[in-house]
């Protein structure tokens, strides 16, 4: 064999010994890719970035059922059909029953505590709390209202034998345009259901006009956290969680149409900020508001023969408001009780209390009549301090009940109970 003929033979050797490698190192390359590929498959088809955080805290999301009373019958007009057409007046016997008015959700935020809107609790004779589990089985538990702003449109119950686990709070303040937003409710009565969406806007200021939590009359504007995710009826109240579950806000209202112009509009819901009700829910997970549970609640305030003579008062007169005067009628004035006449020395002056002050609120019990006054004073003994809030405008005990009142602003005291022993018309 020729020396060229060995070498032409040694080159066909290395090029087919090239060809195996590279067909080997392509079956590699071939079989890792298809490798990745299919564990890139499976992780994109079983993760999202909220299946944990709904699972977190989708069962301490609940509805909230408004029961009020509703009064039937009385003098009316009673109609008949026979062979012929009559009509009477007639007598009824009334008959009051509790009617289911109003259905909405809530998220616990503390043992027994729930967070609502005020909208939905509103005027409630009995508030309850629903639970349904993932068979759909529903538990009921009675609630009371612990606390409300009106103002914010936000409300907390007391349900002592639901047994949820609170959410954790988040800080709003925190929040980006374009983060995601997971709104929990139970809209159409559909329980724990979960929509998606982003922050579209924050501090959105949505002007509203509305009584504050004492019953005055005002123009409020509050800045809300706007989304696109689905709220619909039903949703108020519930939650907005963050991808890690925490609770940035409360889903209070939704834009669905112009009234004006016959425009839908889908997309458009607003949130109150966690972080503006969190000064509410600290007052009374503290203890600083007095929860009351729904069995004792009923009777609380019933008693109008209460007498403070030799006990711990005030030291004022006192009166309802009227509430058929002008200003009372167009919410100009607060609900409440007025302070008609002070006693020389007594703990209300010189806890500088006035003559024309509403008392709106003692040691954060809204007060609306001088009996629940009464009442409420009743309980502490001579020493205790009392955090006081009176409506004061100057002059407005010289109005008529037909003239406007005048502008005024709130005022916090502080009070010191003491003995006062003259006896006065209403003494607290």
């Amino acid at each position: 064999m020729t020396e060229r003929i060995r070498r032409m033979l040694g080159c066909v050797a290395l090029v087919l010994a090239c060809v195996m490698i590279a067909s080997a190192m392509s079956h590699t390359l071939n079989t890792a890719d298809a490798e990745t590929t299919a564990e890139q498959v499976v992780t994109v088809v079983h993760t999202s970035p909220f299946t944990q955080a709904v699972a977190d805290v989708r069962d301490s999301v609940v509805g909230v059922s408004n029961y009020q009373t509703v009064t039937y019958g009385g003098y009316g007009y009673g109609f008949g059909y026979g062979y012929g057409y009559g009509y009477g007046n007639r007598q009824q016997t009334p008959e009051s029953r509790e009617e289911l008015a109003a259905t909405g959700s809530g998220v616990v935020i503390g043992e027994g505590f729930v967070l609502t809107n005020f909208h939905v609790v509103e005027d409630a004779s009995t508030l309850k709390i629903t639970v349904t589990d993932d068979a759909g089985e529903t538990t009921e538990y009675a609630a009371t209202l612990v606390t409300y702003d009106e103002v914010l449109d936000a409300a907390i119950l007391y349900a002592p034998d639901c047994k949820l686990p609170p959410v954790a709070l988040g800080d709003s303040d925190a929040l980006l345009v374009g983060d995601w937003a997971i709104c929990i409710g139970n809209p159409l009565g559909f329980a724990k259901t979960t929509t998606v969406g982003v922050v579209s806007a924050l501090n959105r200021a949505i002007e509203s006009e509305t009584y504050d939590k004492y019953g005055r009359r005002a123009t409020i504007s509050n800045a809300m956290i706007q989304v696109d995710a689905a709220i619909n009826s039903g949703n108020s109240g519930g939650g907005m969680f963050s991808v890690t579950g925490e609770l940035m806000g409360i889903p209070t209202l939704k834009y669905s149409g112009s009234y004006y112009s016959g425009t839908s509009i889908e997309g458009i819901g607003m949130c109150i900020p966690i972080n503006a009700v969190k000064p509410m829910i600290d007052d009374v997970l503290s203890g600083r508001i007095k929860a009351i549970p729904p069995e004792t609640s009923a009777s609380a305030g019933d008693d109008d023969s209460v007498n403070l003579t030799g006990r711990p008062r005030l030291g004022v007169n006192i009166a309802d408001v009227n509430t058929s005067t002008r200003a009372a009628r167009l919410g100009q004035i607060p609900d409440g009780v007025f302070v008609t006449a002070i006693e020389a020395g007594s703990p209300a002056e010189k806890g500088g209390m006035q003559v024309g002050d509403i008392i709106v609120e003692v040691n954060g019990v809204i007060i609306t009549s001088a009996t629940q006054l009464q009442n409420e004073i009743a309980g502490y003994n001579t020493g205790d301090v009392l955090d006081i809030k009176v409506y004061r405008a100057p002059g407005i005990l010289d109005i008529s009940g037909s003239e406007d009142a005048p502008d005024g602003d709130y005022v916090d005291l502080q009070v010191t109970l003491a003995i006062v022993d003259e006896v006065i018309d209403q003494p607290i």
